[in-house]
């Protein structure tokens, strides 16, 4: 496997970028740009998203870029990383490209031995609106002003998808939390009620390990091990802190070997023998789901009940449903005939083996020592249309448990928010530029903030303020976090899940 000492940091770009330094005007000592989600209409969210995208993973993409020019550039031998560029750029560009020029500029670079950069952003866990930039960054040698926007191709790409499945599963997690103060009085749980089951699904294990830490912004229950392992690794963490968490859980193929005609008693070794105590999840639809939620459970209910409390006090029987309308699986189909377990439903009818409570609300909760989870296709539609569909039945929402998969967190793209990077000023032979891009043919999504940036946290809302001075664009809340090779003001993970806490606050 490729190792990040592999790369060429200057190789980490898009093409296009190399030509740039023969571009831009001579006397150019500056260049200011920003990151900015510019529109949220290409976002799967709910019908009343407020159009805030909420802020995560910028610590670790700054770290990744530290490490990327630290190793693969500043560290190699200054002949060997040269050659190394002017191989790629030789072979791969037209001659009209002045390699020498870009090779110049990449020895001073290295001789200088480290990025002259200045990053500054919002503080991670808190929401922004559209068309307010979350980071800026600025060359702050005046020989280096090409490699703030060289660095375009990185920065975007690292730190595009996580904002945008942070803020999807802020969606999800407002909601859910919302549901269960209406039907239970509180929203302690719902930390646990969305979990992460995209890790297969992602376009590999760096992408669901960076990825997956927008959804442990949100919630603790995931199966991305990783991504536990990314926020422990970049962020200040608590020894004692819980970052993420699962359970055990079946599979097909672990019922599979059991049988079909040995499925009871594949259920009965796993909750009395291989797991007495705790929780597990079993997967319940390898052949009949409703005869595993009504004659299975009603044949291991004394089993169930008595299986004995882990170190955290739980011990709770968990039946998946992996196939089939979700919606119907869990809350019932109006379409079966009536008084069927199809008719019923997955909650119904283990509530009519188990029973439960019924909250000050008015809603039912089924007994603690069962539980259903569903993550085979899970969108916000399906799981508001789940959600309802209990409610309707007098069930509390907090009685299913959502798997949020890759069919949520990789059909993404950088649209979803429009997030871009654009210059707002320059410095060119002294004078300062207010820069401005508004295409005529766009309808205003693509215009650009305009000169030196400054956001104002006013009343816990961001404000953006263009045209600023020097002086001016120094305050406000984009924080420096990075400065010529340095890192400032690092966030501690739970300063960031607190400040997601006091977002969902503002709302519910």
């Amino acid at each position: 496997m490729i190792k990040i000492e592999d790369f060429i940091a200057p190789l980490v770009t898009d093409f296009y970028k190399t030509g740039h330094v023969d571009m831009i005007p001579a006397g150019t000592t500056r260049i200011y740009s920003n990151i900015t989600p510019r529109s949220s209409r290409l976002l799967k969210a709910l019908p009343d998203f407020d159009e805030k995208a909420l802020i995560i993973g910028l610590q670790r993409a700054i770290d990744d870029l530290h490490t990327l020019w630290v190793e693969g550039f500043f560290k190699l031998d200054k002949e060997y990383v040269l050659n190394r560029i002017r191989r790629r750029l030789v072979l791969s560009l037209p001659s009209n490209v002045n390699i020498d020029e870009l090779i110049k500029h990449f020895a001073d670079l290295h001789d200088l031995g480290h990025l002259p950069i200045r990053i500054k952003t919002l503080p991670e866990g808190r929401r922004v609106r559209m068309k307010v930039p979350f980071l800026t960054i600025v060359n702050t040698h005046d020989c280096f002003a090409f490699i703030t926007n060289y660095l375009e191709t990185i920065m975007s790409n690292e730190t595009w998808k996580t904002i945008v499945n942070a803020t999807t599963a802020f969606e999800y997690r407002r909601y859910l939390s919302a549901k269960a103060i209406k039907t239970t009085g509180n929203d302690a749980g719902v930390i646990f009620q969305g979990h992460d089951f995209s890790a297969r699904g992602m376009s590999g294990f760096i992408d669901s390990s960076n990825t997956g830490i927008a959804h442990l912004s949100c919630f603790v229950g995931t199966d991305t091990i990783s991504a536990i392992e990314v926020v422990e690794h970049h962020y200040d963490v608590k020894d004692d802190e819980l970052v993420g968490c699962s359970v055990p859980a079946t599979e097909h193929m672990v019922m599979c070997l059991g049988g079909q005609d040995g499925e009871i008693n594949t259920f009965r070794r796993l909750i009395q023998d291989s797991f007495p105590t705790g929780i597990i999840s079993i997967v319940s639809d390898t052949w009949d789901f409703f005869q595993v939620v009504t004659s299975f459970v009603t044949e291991l209910k004394d089993t169930i009940l008595s299986r004995g409390v882990d170190s955290n006090g739980m011990a709770k029987v968990v039946f998946r449903p992996d196939s089939g309308d979700p919606v119907k699986i869990i809350c019932g189909d109006p379409d079966a005939p009536v008084g069927s377990p199809e008719y019923k439903g997955a909650v119904e009818c283990l509530w009519e083996v188990f029973g439960g409570t019924v909250s000050e609300q008015g809603y039912k909760v089924i007994n603690e020592r069962v539980g259903v989870i569903y993550g085979d296709s899970i969108t916000l539609e399906r799981m508001v249309a789940i959600v309802e569909g209990l409610m309707a039945k007098g069930f509390a929402s907090t009685n299913v448990i959502f798997g949020i998969g890759s069919y949520t967190y990789q059909f993404v793209t950088r649209d979803s928010l429009s997030i871009a990077t654009k210059a707002t000023e320059g410095v060119v032979n002294g004078v300062s530029l207010d820069l401005l891009k508004n295409p005529k043919t766009d309808g205003g999504t693509k215009k650009s903030a305009s000169g030196l940036l400054r956001v104002e946290d006013i009343d816990g809302d961001f404000v953006l303020f263009e045209h600023q001075t020097v002086e001016q664009e120094s305050l406000g809340a984009l924080t420096v976090r990075y400065e010529n090779g340095q890192f400032f003001n690092r966030q501690a993970w739970s300063e960031i899940k607190g400040n997601v806490e006091n977002e969902l606050l503002k709302i519910n």
